[in-house]
């Protein structure tokens, strides 16, 4: 049987250590009335950040939508949730308001540089005022070996030409529900 969760007041340096040894992250969004709750996978371990106790960042990466940026323009809530596969049994989730930070932002210069190496296709920082952190026990997770990092986005959008962005920024200016994404003049990608 799985023992109650713990609640936690802040991300302290034991959650942070956790946080920091798990190869990916879930982020779970939803339209205030109606529409898709949308529930995306995120990888790459350098585009997550702890910024101290209350707020954390990742880079947002161009995929196949922009429905974690419509669903934070339409009412901010966020969940962030990491997931044990290895020795530890753990879950831990983040609640929170999140906000979109765009590459021509005044404090993007100051967020990118807590990432590591530089990915191709990075669309946006989110940055997330965490109010709730909660963890459960995951007893039911499987055991997994990680292989290694797929740099199949990464090449994707490093093999992108300039006038290719275009068109991408335009198919991510609203949900699948129709909601606003994208501004239209939201900057490409330097790389």
């Amino acid at each position: 049987m799985c023992p109650l969760g713990k609640l936690y007041e802040v991300i302290d340096e034991r959650l942070r250590a956790f946080i920091a040894a798990q190869p990916m992250f879930f982020v779970a969004t939803a339209p205030d009335s109606g529409g898709h709750v949308n529930v995306s996978p995120k990888g790459y371990r350098d585009t997550f950040a702890v910024l101290d106790e209350r707020t954390v960042a990742y880079l947002d990466l161009f995929g196949s939508g922009a429905e974690t940026i419509a669903h934070l323009r339409d009412n901010g809530r966020i969940t962030v949730m990491f997931c044990s596969f290895g020795r530890q049994p753990k879950i831990l989730r983040l609640y929170g308001s999140g906000r979109v930070v765009r590459p021509d932002a005044t404090e993007w210069a100051s967020l990118s540089g807590l990432f590591g190496r530089e990915h191709a296709g990075t669309r946006s920082i989110i940055v997330v005022d965490v109010e709730r952190v909660a963890d459960s026990c995951g007893y039911s997770v499987p055991y997994m070996e990680l292989g290694g990092e797929r740099p199949l986005l990464d090449d994707h959008h490093g093999r992108r030409t300039a006038e290719e962005w275009g068109p991408r920024v335009r198919r991510n200016t609203a949900s699948i529900d129709g909601l606003p994404a994208l501004d239209p003049d939201h900057p490409a990608p330097a790389g």
